[in-house]
């Protein structure tokens, strides 16, 4: 599964991409989980101009590219980082069946928090653990802009397991609650 708007860095799908930075290729396996040893959002070069712009309290819409494989579906999050994707801060969670029972769907909407603050720099993540096969971390970062005030935002830390260092949920044979406590018992950081 690949987001497609907000464009990801260095995506051949993406949605309003801006160019790429100077000497940046096309990244043609955005649909893969994170390598062992990559980083996270897998490109830490930025775009040098933000990929949309969004207003503190508004209501965005994440989309994903049609088809993929929806690993019988698992915990998505929707995060926000204002240090170039050292820290980031859920905004909205898919936990359980992130993509539907049925793995129809392909789209989110959701209101950012009316207290986010201004960045022309900020980087939006969308991250996801899979029910079903191997033990993957699938992460596709974005480029964006807040307009909002200039205070902070505090929000649940996100969640990174399956990934070199981090913990490991295991399958979900059936049972969606796997993994749920690495969720709920996170942590709050504020960016």
């Amino acid at each position: 599964m690949a987001m497609i708007s907000p464009c990801p860095r260095y995506s051949p799908q993406g949605e309003n991409c801006p160019p790429l930075p100077s000497g940046a290729q096309l990244e043609y396996s955005m649909s893969s989980p994170l390598g062992t040893n990559e980083p996270l959002c897998k490109h830490t070069t930025p775009y040098k101009s933000p990929c949309a712009t969004w207003t503190a309290g508004q209501s965005i819409t994440v989309t994903f590219a049609p088809g993929g494989a929806t690993h019988g579906g698992g915990h998505c999050q929707f995060s926000i980082s204002y240090d170039g994707g050292t820290t980031f801060a859920v905004l909205h969670e898919e936990l359980s069946h992130c993509f539907g029972q049925n793995g129809d769907v392909r789209a989110y909407t959701f209101s950012l928090p009316s207290d986010l603050p201004s960045s022309d720099s900020a980087v939006f993540a969308w991250t996801w653990v899979n029910a079903i096969g191997n033990r993957e971390f699938y992460m596709n970062c974005a480029d964006v802009a807040i307009k909002g005030g200039s205070g902070s935002y505090t929000g649940k830390q996100m969640t990174i397991a399956n990934h070199n260092g981090y913990p490991t949920i295991p399958e979900f044979s059936g049972n969606y609650n796997t993994g749920l406590e690495y969720y709920k018992n996170a942590t709050r950081v504020m960016v």
